[in-house]
């Protein structure tokens, strides 16, 4: 209740606390706290912020569009509340994620705040006891889905798109059954991406990056097995085998390399519903024995590591914890799912249950851990570390589109910045308090991909990261002439 108060009095004193205090409040303006403020969000709106668009606007989306006040809209975060984290459908209330994210684009990446424009998609929820409780503030039926669903979003696209030629638009926690296909069919019509599927994909092979530089391991040496086959999941999965490929892996074999459990277990050709698939998980369905426990997973697959995306906590529990670290002298342990208690273990439950040999890095954060005569300083894969400086570099290059290449780019980029500091100290990613300077690095990265792809509407700067440092907003007062 306090940060947007603070923001609606002094918005130049709300970014410069938070810029200058990173480490601490990221916590508080986006995970854990957000997941919270969206369940309570009915309860502790004070006043609507952003746009809000429902079904009951159909056909007037582009009278909405155009009164909103600020002619210099860069990026748009949207959402319909489909999945919030890993707290599920939580259908209007989900507008807490938009705004914490562009919090986030000009805290990090120096996007100004009137160019950024969150916006709810309402098209009603699921979740019957929320939408029925007294404070829920959106509409009160189930969820569209088909041709109303498909028409107001294609409405709201046009009308974007149509006052702001140039604009970015970010998904944000749309469902699996919306999100992918979404994703391919807006991608190459508008600038645009889904931090759930590449943002997260994108951290989280940064992370692995490091981990193997800490190992002496290529990714492509590596087996992974992932608790949750998601759109987060499969999304991380797509951009790995990538990078496999980038180290003269042959896709197939890439492949093989994954494997994935959903609620029924291990993903094969033998649990017998291979033809009811979802598309995303058919390209890591491999031959095998069906397995239901993680434990009996990793007695047949021996992975290197473990992914956590599945938003069930206490997924990785002591056995399948010390199960990993039987047959691997460092092995890798990503718990990703959040809010905290979503989490698939804690740092100090992966320490205690690894004998200390962990490679570790986690969605939400975690204290150092003391143990075993030494300290490990949990890294966050946090998607901050990403979009913002995607975005930034998007909009320096006026990026016609978002390739998944440059979020691969983005993620070698974060991983070079880990210094030999973090590394010493068991922190797979760089500390937060360095977050504008990756956004930075990254920003200039992306954009030269765009330039050398021939994506750029932009005239080229002679210097893309002067340019990208140029174009960062920085919350200072103005002095007065008198």
């Amino acid at each position: 209740l306090h940060q947007p108060g603070q923001m609606d009095r002094d918005e130049a004193l709300f970014y410069r606390v938070v810029i200058d205090n990173m480490k601490e409040i990221m916590p508080l303006i986006y995970t854990p706290t957000v997941g919270d403020a969206c369940i309570n969000l009915g309860k502790i709106m004070r006043r609507p912020r952003g746009m809000w668009v429902s079904l009951q606007d159909a056909g007037h989306i582009r009278e909405a569009v155009a009164n909103w006040p600020e002619d210099d809209v860069r990026v748009v975060v949207v959402t319909d509340g489909g999945r919030i984290l890993g707290l599920g459908d939580l259908g209007a209330c989900g507008m807490g994620i938009p705004i914490g994210k562009l919090n986030l684009y000009t805290a990090c990446a120096g996007i100004p705040p009137r160019c950024c424009l969150p916006i709810m998609l309402d098209v009603g929820s699921d979740n019957e006891e929320l939408r029925n409780s007294e404070f829920y503030p959106g509409l009160r039926q189930p969820r569209a889905t088909g041709a109303p669903y498909d028409h107001i979003v294609e409405e709201l696209f046009d009308a974007l798109k149509e006052r702001y030629p140039n604009i970015l638009i970010q998904f944000e926690d749309f469902n699996n059954q919306q999100a992918f296909r979404l994703l391919e069919h807006y991608r190459t019509r508008v600038c645009s991406f889904n931090d759930d599927i590449q943002g997260t994909a994108s951290v989280t092979i940064a992370g692995l990056f490091t981990a193997v530089r800490m190992k002496g391991t290529k990714i492509s040496d590596e087996v992974l097995l992932f608790s949750g086959a998601g759109e987060a999941g499969c999304g991380i999965a797509e951009l790995i085998v990538s990078a496999m490929v980038e180290e003269g892996l042959p896709e197939p074999e890439a492949r093989k390399r994954i494997w994935m459990m959903d609620s029924k277990g291990l993903i094969t050709r033998d649990r017998g519903d291979f033809d009811r698939l979802a598309a995303h998980k058919i390209h890591f369905c491999h031959e095998g024995e069906h397995k239901k426990t993680i434990e009996d997973a990793i007695e047949m697959v021996r992975p290197t590591a473990l992914i956590g995306v599945s938003a069930v906590g206490g997924t990785f529990t002591a056995s399948v914890l010390e199960a990993i670290s039987k047959i691997n002298q460092q092995p890798i342990v990503f718990p990703l799912s959040n809010p905290t208690r979503c989490a698939e273990c804690t740092a100090e439950e992966a320490v205690k249950h690894t004998g200390g040999r962990v490679l570790f890095a986690s969605g939400s954060p975690f204290a150092p851990v003391e143990m075993f005569g030494k300290t490990l300083v949990p890294g966050q894969g946090n998607n901050a570390y990403i979009f913002p400086g995607v975005g930034l570099g998007a909009l320096v290059a006026g990026a016609k589109q978002i390739s998944d290449k440059m979020f691969l780019i983005a993620a070698r980029t974060l991983s070079s910045l880990v210094n030999e500091d973090d590394i010493a100290s068991g922190c797979l990613y760089p500390p937060l308090t360095k977050i504008r300077e990756v956004s930075k690095e990254i920003a200039a990265a992306v954009a030269e991909e765009a330039y050398s792809t021939g994506m750029a509407a932009r005239p080229r700067p002679a210097d893309l990261l002067q340019a990208c440092a140029e174009s960062m907003y920085d919350p200072v007062y103005n002095s007065a002439r008198l």
